[in-house]
């Protein structure tokens, strides 16, 4: 009896320890998603706002001038 409880409490150490990891690492991904989620928003506000930003008709030149 005795060693059954010896091995559940091992087992219940290792799996306390996996959980542990398992929570960083769930940590860390969520940071990584939100630093690419700024990325991502700071790309779009680029393409929005750059220099091949889409213009009204009204502003563009005449091809023959």
């Amino acid at each position: 009896m005795e060693d059954r409880l010896t091995e559940l409490e091992i087992r219940l150490a290792l799996q306390d320890e996996l959980l542990d990891e398992l929570n960083r690492v769930v940590a860390r991904q969520q940071q990584d998603l939100e630093l690419l989620a700024q990325a991502l928003r700071q790309v779009q506000e680029q393409q929005r706002s750059g220099p091949g930003a889409p213009r009204s008709l009204f502003d563009e030149i005449p091809p023959h001038y």
